[in-house]
């Protein structure tokens, strides 16, 4: 860290100056900052003079991720009621959206925000914020969001004392995530982790903080890594709950909706899959984030797609489970178009690339990859053999047909363009099927793209759409049980059906949830969009540009509204009932059993709509409940 020693009198006083008149004035200290010649001049009274950061561009990486700043080491922690800053002339764009904070190490390292400057501050004179933050703060500093800042003057004012933890500051009325890696340091890549990062998550209207010094942060994501704007991957040092999410656990992503200008994408697809009935649907809330002292706009925290309870919730297995019937499970892979760029993945017989997620990579032996890639090409197999149809000995064996269909209705409910590209399948300890979900990654779906031109126009489902992503070997995959199978139809119709007729799969319930996360995110999303200036233009897949929010959000419902129709016709929509199934058996006396496509005896009273198994006697036939 750069200095420059000013006048210490403020400091000097003691508790004798804690007056009225001393709460608001002006504090002096130890000017610190990215360049120290440059930070002095924030600091010597003359608005004609400026801090620019020009030290900093020898940095090579300066241009890619530059990280200017200027401020104050108190003396000791101070509770700051005011900021203010003046910008050089000409440049006021420069100085907005500074973000100012407060810490207590000296490198910064624990550094908390404390206020934004949401618009830009004059210039010739200074600009002002009131700081409403409990916490007391010995060092204190204003950096530069996407730019060298350009701060003529900065100010602190506060009061000395170590304060309180009753009151945090958030950008907006989402929670603020913010982020500091040791020294500032860059995410270069979504490999490239930072342990002993610091991270704070500020809610409940500032009143609850929940933060870890121990964290490590890295990117992630594949496509979406490539924006200015990242995605990041929050792993704690122990296992935590945030914002009431239902996992506890240490690992949680930021999602960066870049490519989604209506920002909620992926939390209305998650809204449809809960609706559907998926077995695991991932927690996501809307939150702002500040990463390094820059912010960075409206993001989505969301679950990290694993096994854990709250999650995927698996037999987890143990490097010594390699025989019997801990060997089975359980498993968590994803059928993964890039999963060649992984460390534990298979190609199965038929070329479908597939990704081992759990056990986790530094974990699993041999023999259990062997199982499972054995076990996968068995379902493969069973697929493409001649009586692939049969409920008792063809792929139904190995698949969990249920699952699959309720996942093929989310998918093309929410019309994702990537459903096939990256589907996650698990197969828990002591069962024989593959089990699909969950729903992952949507911010290409509700029609941002552009083409298909129009998906509701199709005269097919979505995923045979050549635009569609699909991984090697999934369409063949995905056509087998679709297009091949009587059987699977009728049940994929039958569950539409019920969930149309019983349930809140209808377009006016999600036209009200879209509505709701409208007014949630209004200001967050009307100041990342100035952050990142992009309603104008298209950002990937040749996107259709609506040139406003509200543009963006009504081509989403559009789309969902004109979605629900053309499904009720594409799975056969009907009225759904329990038909009478009375037949005449061999042997009156026999007892009747009930059974679903996977063998499991049927209790209940009155089954769900489906395709079923009816044994009586020695008599075995399928029934159709509707």
């Amino acid at each position: 860290m750069n200095v420059k020693k000013l006048p210490l009198c403020l400091l000097m006083c003691g508790a004798a100056c804690l007056s009225a008149g001393a709460q608001n004035s002006k504090l002096t200290g130890t000017v610190v900052g990215s360049s120290a010649t440059e930070a002095a001049k924030a600091f010597d009274g003359n608005v004609n003079t400026y801090f620019s950061g020009q030290n900093c561009y020898s940095n090579p990486d300066y241009y890619l991720y530059g990280r200017n700043w200027v401020g104050l080491d108190l003396g000791q922690p101070h509770v700051i009621s005011r900021v203010g800053i003046a910008a050089r002339r000409g440049y006021e764009n420069k100085a907005k959206f500074a973000v100012v904070q407060g810490a207590n190490n000296a490198d910064f390292s624990d550094a908390l925000p404390i206020m934004m400057f949401k618009t830009e501050p004059s210039s010739g004179s200074v600009s002002y914020l009131d700081v409403d933050v409990s916490r007391g703060f010995r060092y204190v500093r204003v950096v530069a969001t996407d730019g060298a800042g350009y701060f003529a003057e900065v100010e602190f004012y506060g009061t000395p004392g170590e304060g309180d933890d009753s009151k945090f500051y958030q950008i907006t009325n989402l929670p603020t995530v913010s982020f500091n890696t040791p020294g500032m340091a860059e995410i270069k890549s979504k490999d490239d982790k930072h342990k002993n990062s610091y991270v704070a998550i500020i809610s409940e209207n500032g009143t609850n903080l929940l933060d870890d010094a121990a964290a490590q942060m890295k990117g992630r994501g594949n496509g979406s890594w490539t924006f200015n704007k990242k995605p990041f991957q929050i792993k704690f040092d122990k296992k935590k709950q945030p914002l009431d999410a239902p996992a506890k656990a240490k690992k949680w992503t930021l999602i960066n909706n870049y490519g989604d200008r209506s920002l909620m994408r992926n939390k209305v697809a998650f809204d449809i899959s809960r609706e559907v009935g998926m077995t695991f649907t991932p927690y996501c809330t809307f939150v702002d984030v500040i990463y390094n002292g820059e912010y960075e706009g409206a993001y989505q925290l969301c679950d990290q797609v694993e096994v854990n309870p709250g999650r995927v919730e698996l037999t987890e297995m143990a490097p010594e489970d390699v025989s019997g019937d801990a060997l089975s499970g359980g498993y968590f892979i994803e059928i993964d178009a890039y999963a060649n760029q992984e460390v534990s993945w298979f190609k199965s017989n038929r070329g479908i690339p597939v990704t081992i997620k759990s056990p986790d990579d530094d974990e699993i032996v041999s023999a259990q990859s062997a199982y499972i890639k054995d076990y996968f090409n068995k379902l493969e197999t069973a697929l493409w053999s001649s009586n692939f149809t049969d409920p008792v000995n063809g792929y139904r064996k190995y698949l969990d047909l249920e699952s699959f269909l309720r996942y093929f209705i989310v998918c093309e409910l929410d019309g994702n363009l990537d459903s096939f590209w990256s589907t996650y399948m698990w197969k828990d300890r002591g069962e024989d099927v593959f089990h699909v979900g969950p729903v992952w990654d949507v911010d290409l779906g509700f029609q941002n793209y552009g083409s298909p031109s129009s998906v509701n126009t199709m005269s097919d489902y979505l995923y045979t759409h050549g635009s569609a992503s699909k991984a090697d070997g999934m369409l063949d995959f995905v056509n087998r049980i679709i297009k091949q199978d009587a059987g699977a139809a009728t049940e994929l119709s039958n569950i539409w059906s019920e969930l149309r007729q019983n349930g809140n799969l209808n377009y006016e319930y999600f036209e009200a949830r879209i509505d709701e996360y409208v007014k949630e995110l209004e200001e967050s999303q009307k100041l990342n969009f100035e952050r990142w200036p992009i309603l104008n233009r298209s950002v990937q897949k040749n996107q259709k540009v609506f040139g406003s929010y509200e543009g963006e959000v009504n081509n989403l419902k559009n789309f969902l509204e004109g979605r629900f129709t053309v499904l009720d016709r594409f799975m056969n929509r009907h009225t759904v009932g329990i038909d009478d199934i009375t037949t005449d058996v061999e042997d009156s006396n026999a007892e009747t059993e009930l059974f679903d496509l996977q063998g499991r005896r049927v209790t209940v009273g009155t089954p769900l709509p489906g395709l079923y198994i009816r044994r009586t006697g020695s008599k075995v036939e399928k029934v159709i409940i509707r």
